[in-house]
C-alpha cells in the first residue's frame, strides 16, 4: 500500500468513497456536492482542501482529506474532515498509514495540532483513535451548523 498526495484524477474515486461513507452513516442523500465542485475545491486556483490517498495495484482504497483551520488560542491546526478506508479493505492497517501521514504533515507544516470529529456511535472509529497516545475526546462542545443550500 502506498500513501501519496491526492491528484485531481483521484476525485472520481474519492467521491465514490464519500458516498460509501454517507451510506455507512445512514445519510446517503446528504452528499450534495458535485464532482466538479469537489475537484475545483481541491485542485482549482484556490484549493481549500488537501488529501492523501492509500493506493495499491487495484486502485485507491482510502483517503484522508483535511484543511487548515485557525484557532485564536492555538494558531493553525489541521482539521481532518474525512478518514475513510473502503469496507473491503478495513482491518489491514490502511487507516493507520493514512493517520500517521497526517501527523507527519502536521509536524512538517508546524501546525499546532490535529482536530477532527467522530460520531458517538461509531465504535470502530473511536477505538481506532484511542490507540493514539494523547488523543482527547471532548464531550463538552455542541456541534452547530447553518446550511444555505
Amino acid at each position: 500500500m502506498t500513501i501519496r498526495k491526492a491528484h485531481s484524477s483521484d476525485c472520481v474515486r474519492m467521491m465514490e468513497l464519500i458516498q460509501e461513507l454517507a451510506e455507512y452513516e445512514n445519510a446517503p442523500a446528504a452528499v450534495t456536492t458535485t464532482l466538479e465542485h469537489f475537484t475545483e475545491s481541491g485542485f482549482g486556483a484556490k484549493p481549500v482542501w488537501w488529501a492523501f490517498v492509500a493506493e495499491n495495484e487495484t486502485g485507491v482504497a482510502g483517503f484522508a482529506l483535511y484543511y487548515v483551520r485557525y484557532s485564536t488560542w492555538k494558531g493553525q491546526r489541521m482539521y481532518l474532515e474525512d478518514l475513510l478506508v473502503t469496507e473491503a479493505m478495513r482491518g489491514k492497517g490502511i487507516g493507520k498509514l493514512l493517520f500517521d501521514r497526517l501527523i507527519q504533515e502536521c509536524k512538517e507544516k508546524k501546525y499546532s495540532g490535529l482536530v477532527w470529529q467522530v460520531l458517538d456511535w461509531n465504535e470502530p472509529a473511536i477505538n481506532f483513535y484511542k490507540k493514539y497516545e494523547g488523543v482527547k475526546f471532548d464531550g463538552e462542545w455542541i456541534n452547530c451548523s447553518l446550511d444555505f443550500a
